[in-house]
């Protein structure tokens, strides 16, 4: 599996990770950790007095990660997400790959189909066009959609099963926030309770002693520069953003494609979400890149827990109500 810079490229910056880690802090350390999973450098930051727990603690984190990683990856044939395109059909699968299986499809529902996990086909024929130097021809676009359709997976503890041939899944969008979300637990579990992390999509946790955690959205036309910066609050944080993977130099092409047209959704640049878990951030910060800025933040208002921040391809920032300061 590729990281998400396939579906969110680098859409967060951690501006002051690099320099916390190993440093002293009131009413602790921070500690710090990393290692490669979905295609990139994924980061654990915990801030604890002994320093034995914290390095238990942030080991476990990434072995966790590791895990969602194998069991999620539509590159590694070990993996059951590989073995379901592959085969069609997969049998006993494992009982995560179906918690999130079914965070897909109720997702689905909510946006209308604009979240798909079977979107895969038309996202390998935009990738294989731009490595052309070009775009799909509308028959290869057509051949592609035809094979979207989030209703046509079935999941039960028995076997998860795509209907029809040539069907494909991709969990990109969603496997790094589980990953956060079960690296968290992890985190919890040897008793502490200040923690970062960062597979892609962050999961804050108290802060890092005396200071909040602080986020920066990426401006998605200036390279490597901030739109914009926020304390965290404790809810989780994903991005989604054109310029992760730009099929064509304009950004009208990219790696987000809308099921139902089988283009790239014009409107949106990015796309930064807050919510209870990272599951909820990561999906939903690419079902609202899909929907539009208006659609998106009248859905939100509907969910608890969940503030988004909107940037349009001509620069207009739109900050939900709940959604922290920003620290420009």
């Amino acid at each position: 599996m590729q990281r998400r810079t396939l579906i969110a490229a680098g859409a967060l910056g951690l501006g002051s990770l690099a320099g916390l880690r190993g440093t002293s802090a009131a009413g602790g350390r921070l500690h710090g950790g990393a290692a490669l999973a979905f295609g990139t450098t994924i980061s654990v930051v915990v801030r604890h007095d002994d320093a034995d727990t914290a390095r238990l603690a942030i080991g476990d984190a990434l072995a966790v990660v590791a895990r969602v990683h194998h069991l999620m990856s539509i590159h590694d044939p070990r993996s059951e997400v590989f073995r379901l395109n592959r085969d069609g059909v997969l049998r006993s699968p494992d009982p995560r790959l179906l918690e999130v299986l079914q965070h897909a499809r109720a997702l689905s529902q909510l946006s209308h189909g604009a979240f798909d996990i079977t979107v895969q086909p038309l996202w390998q024929a935009g990738r294989e066009a731009a490595n052309r130097g070009g775009v799909p021809t509308l028959a290869e676009r057509e051949r592609a959609r035809a094979l979207a359709g989030w209703r046509d997976v079935e999941a039960s503890r028995e076997r998860v099963t795509l209907r029809r041939p040539g069907m494909r899944v991709t969990l990109n969008g969603m496997a790094q926030g589980y990953a956060a979300d079960l690296a968290l637990r992890a985190v919890r579990r040897h008793g502490i309770r200040d923690a970062l992390l960062d597979t892609g999509e962050f999961a804050p946790m108290g802060d890092a002693g005396g200071r909040q955690w602080t986020l920066g959205v990426l401006d998605p036309r200036a390279d490597g520069g901030l739109a914009a910066a926020f304390a965290a609050d404790g809810r989780c944080v994903a991005t989604s953003g054109d310029y992760g993977s730009a099929f064509t130099a304009d950004f009208r092409h990219h790696h987000i494609i809308d099921p139902a047209t089988g283009l790239s959704p014009p409107e949106l640049a990015s796309v930064t979400v807050l919510a209870p878990t990272a599951l909820e951030a990561d999906g939903l910060s690419t079902a609202f890149m899909v929907m539009g800025a208006h659609s998106a933040h009248a859905l939100a208002t509907r969910l608890p827990g969940v503030d988004l921040l909107t940037i349009n391809k001509g620069g207009h920032v739109w900050r939900s109500h709940g959604f922290p300061a920003l620290r420009t």
